[in-house]
């Protein structure tokens, strides 16, 4: 069974590895959307493959580390990619991270067993 919690912070950013003039490269901001996944057998007694406050409590930590900061601070280059990667380093148990930087952008990241 897979279960998620998502999480929205909003931070800037700007890439510092993209071509001279790419838009990117200067500093702007988004309203990340984060999807964090747990797999695992459901509990016979409680249910749950994992209570949604325990996800919650674990990962809230790290959102407000990141929320309303400027994401080069903690990342050295904040793309999308690099920043499921960074929770992944942060977080034990995640079988799923999704970071989308926009309503239609975003990457998705199994973290391996």
């Amino acid at each position: 069974m897979e279960v998620f919690k998502e999480f929205t912070f909003d931070s800037a950013h700007w890439l510092p590895n993209v071509p001279a003039g790419h838009k990117c490269g200067r500093m702007h901001g988004h309203t990340y959307r984060v999807r964090l996944s747990v797999t695992g057998a459901v509990d016979p007694d409680t249910g749950f493959v994992i209570d949604f406050g325990d996800l919650k409590a674990a990962v809230k930590p790290l959102i407000d580390q990141l929320d309303h900061q400027v994401l080069n601070d903690w990342i050295d280059n904040p793309t999308c990619e690099n920043l499921a990667l960074w929770f992944a380093s942060k977080t034990v148990g995640l079988s799923v991270i999704e970071v989308w930087e926009t309503p239609t952008s975003g990457c998705r990241y199994v973290v391996p067993s």
